[in-house]
Order: C-alpha cells, then structure tokens, then sequence
C-alpha cells in the first residue's frame, strides 16, 4: 500500500456551516449553545476553533463530526447536506470521513489492546486483510513517530505518548478531516508543542483538514487560522501572515503567539460585528448603547457619553 504525499494548499470550501442553532433542553431550562453561527473552512485547511468554556466549540465539533444534529440552519460537507443524510450514510460519514483525537485516552485507546491492535481494531469493518492492517498500522506509528512503541500498552505510555497513538489511530480509515478537541489538554508544554507540530506535519503531507478545539490560546498559535467563538458565534479570526508560514518549524510558540496572526472581526449576513471585552474595554465603552460614525472612510464607534458635541452619528 502507497499514500499519496501532497503538498497541501487550502482550496475550495469543503465545510460550510449556514445559520447553525442548537439548543440543549431539560425540564428545568433551554440553553442556546449556538446562535446562528456562519463558518466556511475550505479543503484542507489548518485551523484551531477557540473560545471560552460554553462558547459553543466542542457543540460545534460534535455537529461537524456527525455526533449531534443542529436545532435549525445547515452544515454542508464535501457537498452533501449533513441533515439528508439517513442514519446509515451518517454512520458511513463518521467512519470514513471523519477521525477524532479525544483529550482524555480513554475515549481513543482500548486499555487492553497495544499500540498496533488499536489501530488495526479501527479497521476492523474496512475489509481490509490482516497483513494489509499490520502494514498500515506500522506505517502510521511510524508517521507519528511511535514505532518504538508498537508493543506497548496505553498504561505503559506517557500521555503525550498515547496522544500519537490516539492521532494514529484517528488516521486509521484515511479520513478527510480529523477533528481534535482538546488534544494538548492532558500533557506538558513540551509534549503540547510536539503535538502541535505534528499536527502541521500531517497536515501539509497528507493534505487532511485539520481542525483543533481549545481554549488554549498557544495551541492555537501555530495553526494557519484561528476562530474565536463568543456566545455561539463567530466573533473573530486570525490569519497567519505569509512570512511566518514559510519559516514557522524554526520559531517558538512565544514568537508566533504575538505578531503571527492578523485579527479580523467578522461581520454576519446581517451586518453585525461582535466586540470583545478586550476591546469595549480599551476603548472605555461600558454601556450598551454607542455612537457610530463614518471619518475618512473608516468606521468609527465610541460610546454614548463619549460622543463629541455636534458630531453627527448613525
């Protein structure tokens, strides 16, 4: 068995998520995890969801996974309408298309199997040989750098250790997009920076879309986009500038955390722009009415008791 090795270069939207809601209920309350949220991630994209705990993001994750269905609007994939789909195409969905990376082991590596059955146990359903599972999964710990491990235990692994696994096995059926949600959250700085490259790796050579869940903000750092949730919605996102990719294995976290990325706000279809706390805060808004303005072609808001005498707003 041979993979194709490509170079990966984003093209045309594979991912589009079109006025997404999901509402949890109980008897005692509704809670509105998303809120009309618009989001298009092209074929094989490098990207980071973030936000803070009940922003929205692991809801998010779960819909494009196939695991949870939104209330109302859309999510199309790779051309097909998540919701037509029947419950045995969205089974297939899961298995071919999608791989997951969990933040805690448990939900990624069978205790009682080693390093290569979990990978193989994966396949079990791909009609796929024997000999042609072993092959495969040899090539993918030593893809993720773990081919020392192949006899191992998850209990006889470091955490970071059973995260390549994880990654490995998530890779297992070829899958389109893997999805990762929290997948530094158990593991060391150094660990975590490992995984990030890996990450980039597996991205740029097997040109998979790769999309990390976090909140943790340096995860996000060397990943080509970043897009912040707020309240159930997409508020920013960040681009890494062109210079800071070609030379991105040689800098820190540190280095690219603070200049490698140009932040947008993002504005939806109905022309509403999300503010952050951090910038109501630098600005000294603390109300909720402002004053808009255009000067010079530039958008200009301030808040209602800061508006200057005479100066005309809309």
């Amino acid at each position: 068995m041979t993979e194709e090795i490509t170079t990966n270069t984003p093209s045309e939207d594979f991912i589009v998520c079109d006025g997404l809601v999901k509402i949890y209920k109980t008897k005692e309350i509704e809670v509105m995890a998303l809120q009309g949220l618009d989001l298009t991630i092209k074929k094989g994209e490098l990207m980071s969801v973030i936000g803070k705990s009940g922003s929205g993001k692991s809801t998010l994750m779960n819909i494009i996974g196939g695991l949870e269905k939104q209330s109302a609007g859309r999510i199309v994939v790779d051309g097909k309408s998540l919701s037509d789909l029947s419950e045995k195409e969205m089974v297939a969905y899961r298995k071919n298309k999608i791989g997951f990376v969990w933040q805690k082991s448990g939900r990624n590596l069978f205790s009682y199997l080693n390093s290569l059955e979990n990978i193989e146990a994966t396949m079990n359903f791909s009609g796929m040989k024997a000999g042609e599972k072993r092959e495969r999964a040899e090539k993918l710990l030593e893809m993720v750098g773990m081919s020392h491990k192949k006899n191992s235990y998850p209990g006889q692994m470091s955490g970071g250790e059973q995260q390549r696994v994880a990654i490995a096995v998530a890779l297992a059926n070829n899958p389109e997009i893997l999805l990762a949600d929290e997948p530094t959250g158990a593991v060391d700085t150094k660990t975590s920076n490992m995984i990030q490259d890996l990450f980039r790796k597996l991205n740029r050579e097997l040109g998979i879309t790769v999309i990390i869940v976090t909140h943790d903000l340096k995860l996000a750092a060397k990943v080509d986009r970043v897009v912040m949730i707020s309240d159930g919605k997409i508020s920013t996102e960040k681009i890494m500038k062109e210079k800071y990719r070609e030379q991105i294995e040689h800098l820190t976290s540190e280095d690219i955390f603070k200049d490698a990325h140009e932040e947008y706000s993002v504005m939806d279809k109905a022309h509403r722009v999300q503010l952050s706390e951090d910038i109501l805060a630098k600005a000294g808004i603390d109300t909720n009415k402002v004053c808009i303005s255009v000067e010079d072609g530039r958008v200009v808001i301030v808040g209602e008791n800061k508006q200057p005498e005479g100066h005309s707003s809309y």
